[in-house]
């Protein structure tokens, strides 16, 4: 069966992974498709008729940029697909994807929680221009929303990730619908866009139905999981020849000296950009990918 697509199956539990704050090891292992979202096979993307100005797309880093962070540059990402090979529906049930149905060789980086607020991060990606999409948590971040404002002007997008991280396989419907629901409102009203993408803590309950349907109330058309994980100096690989995929999704999250054994937020994603570049891929924006209803 095709790892892309499987049927949706009510009931089946994501794969919970224990790490700190938010799991970082496997996520559920299949790219799990409700009906009324279409994902397109894995055909060549073709390229809008003119690029953004946006991180990733033609405003490339400049090599002395790369060479200030001691990093070689990674491969420059095609322009954005004028037909996504993601396309979300308005209702109904949304998809649980792990990786996106592409043969451009660029993989995509998310970025967890929010309990890191380096100012040194938004200065690397400000040189650096590596597109990343944010999963927030509401209690994690309320007392620092302005901190990533800038990593927000720089184009990239803020999507959902509850409000104080639970395990969601473990809570009532209504704690449920709380935790997406209230994470979704606070993040609007900070950021001025609702969240269109939704990430369960340690990708605990992505594949069941409760979860499904607060996720369809609350507002994002689609839950995100991950093929690899970003932890100090290396990547966890659900693929037992542990290598990159076209169109596989990073999970990483802002963190720092206390939760990396010393070593900074910087440095840490710094090791995940050269193990992009080492296996010849380039960074892209997931939202990209994705056609929103």
């Amino acid at each position: 069966m095709n790892r892309r697509m499987k049927t949706y199956a009510v009931g089946a539990l994501a794969l919970l992974v224990t790490t700190t704050a938010c799991g970082s090891g496997s996520s559920a292992s299949s790219a799990v498709s409700a009906p009324p979202a279409t994902q397109a096979g894995a055909a060549p993307t073709t390229a809008a008729p003119a690029q953004s100005s946006a991180p990733g797309a033609d405003g490339a880093a400049s090599a002395a940029a790369w060479k200030k962070w001691g990093l070689q540059p990674l491969a420059p990402a095609p322009a954005a697909p004028a037909d996504k090979p993601v396309k979300l529906a308005k209702t109904g049930q949304v998809p649980v994807f792990s990786d996106v149905p592409t043969k451009d060789k660029v993989v995509f980086v998310t970025i967890d929680d929010g309990a890191e607020k380096d100012p040194k991060f938004v200065e690397m990606l400000t040189d650096l221009k590596v597109p990343i999409s944010m999963f927030l948590t509401k209690d994690i971040v309320k007392e620092n929303y302005g901190y990533f404002k800038p990593l927000q002007a720089l184009g990239n997008h803020i999507q959902n990730h509850t409000v104080d991280h639970p395990q969601m396989s473990k809570v009532s419907a209504a704690k449920s619908k709380s935790e997406v629901c209230d994470d979704q409102t606070a993040l609007t009203q900070q950021y001025g866009t609702p969240p269109l993408l939704f990430r369960p803590p340690y990708g605990d309950g992505a594949n069941t139905a409760q979860l499904n349907t607060s996720v369809q109330e609350c507002g994002p058309r689609a839950i995100v999981l991950w093929r690899e994980s970003m932890q100090i100096h290396d990547m966890q690989y659900q693929a037992a020849d542990k290598k990159l995929k076209p169109g596989d999704i990073i999970l990483a999250h802002f963190r720092g000296p206390k939760d990396l054994k010393g070593e900074t937020m910087t440095a840490m994603f710094g090791e995940l950009l050269a193990r992009i570049q080492e296996q010849g891929f380039a960074v892209a924006r997931l939202e990209d990918y994705i056609q929103a209803p």
